[in-house]
């Protein structure tokens, strides 16, 4: 079985609550057992989560070495500039080590886009852009690092595909039974 989740912002990519902790979880939107999600998204990021009860299915999926495309779309603060997205292109130096190249490009804001709750902080004085960026590989919090690192702080984040699967019309805490 494989499942495509469209993860809510402040959502735990996990079943179980963590102590203290007011996010949701997995469990509070999908019913079905032994199913375990294949691969992260952070409690602030939003987008297509895919879980299965596949041990082989989720090793192809999350594998470093698998080279997974993700592909996100980031609503930066600031106008991302040319120079930006030739950095991320290039691959970004981060504490951990440098990013494998990725794919960068500045895009209009999705007109299909749902609100966040709570919205993103907005500042009066300083715009906001979008890029839709393509990795392969998954650090932990890399994207918002990358767009950092070139300049441009990550104010939301919306995973819209992993490799072939696509995140589609499914809405915030949607989730749909997908052919492997």
């Amino acid at each position: 079985m494989l499942i495509a989740f469209n993860k809510p912002f402040d959502v735990l990519s996990q079943f179980t609550p963590e102590p203290g902790s007011p996010a949701g979880t997995l469990a509070d939107f999908i019913s079905e057992p032994g199913v375990y999600a294949a691969g992260r998204l952070d409690r602030d990021s939003e987008g297509l989560l895919l879980l299965t009860d596949d041990g082989r299915l989720q090793a192809r999926l999350t594998q470093p070495d698998a080279k997974q495309p993700k592909t996100y779309l980031a609503q930066v603060e600031g106008e991302i500039t040319p120079e930006a997205l030739s950095q991320l292109q290039a691959g970004v130096v981060l504490k951990d080590g440098k990013t494998r190249p990725a794919t960068a490009r500045a895009v209009s804001e999705p007109d299909w886009l749902w609100p966040r709750t709570p919205p993103i902080r907005v500042r009066k004085n300083i715009p906001t852009s979008w890029v839709e960026l393509t990795i392969t590989e998954g650090k932990n919090r890399q994207v918002r690092r990358m767009t950092a690192a070139v300049g441009f702080p990550t104010l939301r984040l919306i995973r819209v595909a992993i490799g072939g699967y696509q995140l589609g019309e499914l809405q915030p805490g949607q989730w749909v039974s997908i052919a492997p």
